[in-house]
């Protein structure tokens, strides 16, 4: 098929952008061109490029229609952010499409009743990110003729993998706190470390929509999360990543305004956005209808991730 991919060089389109060349996909990526994948593979060599800025095209109201002279017959959209740029893509994709794949966020679900959170749960969302990515889904799913615009929207956690940093233990991405769990040295979390964190490592994303491809009259029309198999509290993250070490976590639960002075004003907001959404979703939906099994618990994406680069 012909698949167009937007965004598709960064921790998702890593992996996701071999998986479709070797599964005999022809793809086109659209990029501003701004960075080159995390890992090096030969099936880039088959990728068609197209240089695209999305954010001056779709202030001019132009981006859709020039995915569109594309002439795609599925899109894979890594970088939706805002109901408007959806409407745009609907308007110049309608009838002309036989899968739209959008990438939405666990942060959906905002603020929770129950855990883990189920995709059919209400949703309360706070922060323009998770608000903006809600109202995009609900307008993709909601509003939109799906036999005219045949959608189905994946939910990722925090994604992680070789080439970047993960979330750490205290919610933000400062290595530091790696190092001190390393050297056995004094850790300060905030409360008493309950919050979870659910990470993903990235190549189970690319498998995750490999696999709505797979089976796309089951995933349209819906949307999936698409996890590791199990959250994690941010005390028990701390604890075996300190174990790995041969480190017992020397940990101090102290209270919000304590962890805020400790740390910048970055990392404590970084923080504060994870404490309050507490992520924690479930897969059994994607598992029944897509047969997704991901291939790494969040402890095992997360150690890839820091065997990537030496603890400093």
């Amino acid at each position: 098929m012909k698949v167009v991919v937007i965004g598709g060089t960064g921790h998702i389109g890593t992996f996701l952008i071999p998986r479709l060349i070797e599964g005999g996909h022809q793809v086109t990526v659209i990029t501003r061109r701004q960075r080159t994948p995390y890992l090096p593979n030969t099936a880039w060599q088959d990728v068609q490029w197209v240089t695209l800025d999305r954010v001056q095209l779709d202030k001019d109201k132009a981006f859709g229609q020039a995915v569109s002279e594309l002439s795609p017959q599925v899109v894979i959209d890594l970088i939706c952010f805002t109901p408007e740029s959806a409407r745009q893509m609907v308007s110049a994709l309608q009838d002309r499409l036989e899968h739209y794949l959008h990438c939405g966020t666990i942060w959906v679900h905002g603020f929770r009743v129950e855990v883990p959170s189920e995709e059919g749960h209400l949703r309360r969302p706070f922060g323009e990110y998770g608000i903006q990515k809600a109202a995009s889904e609900a307008y993709l799913l909601k509003e939109v003729d799906q036999h005219r615009f045949p959608v189905t929207v994946l939910h990722p956690g925090h994604i992680v993998g070789p080439g970047w940093d993960p979330i750490n233990p205290v919610g933000n991405l400062n290595r530091e706190v790696f190092s001190r769990l390393a050297n056995g040295d004094e850790v300060l979390i905030p409360n008493l470390g309950l919050e979870t964190l659910h990470h993903v490592h990235a190549d189970d994303v690319a498998a995750g929509f490999m696999q709505v491809l797979t089976n796309r009259e089951q995933a349209i029309g819906e949307s999936f999360h698409i996890l590791s198999e199990k959250a994690m509290t941010w005390r028990g993250y701390a604890e075996a990543v300190a174990e790995w070490y041969g480190q017992k976590a020397n940990l101090r639960f102290v209270s919000w305004e304590e962890f805020r002075h400790s740390v910048s004003e970055k990392d404590a907001s970084v923080s504060w956005d994870h404490l309050v959404h507490s992520s924690s979703g479930s897969i059994e939906k994607a598992r029944r209808l897509l047969n997704y099994h991901p291939q790494y618990s969040s402890l095992e994406a997360i150690q890839q991730s820091l065997s990537w680069s030496t603890v400093p």
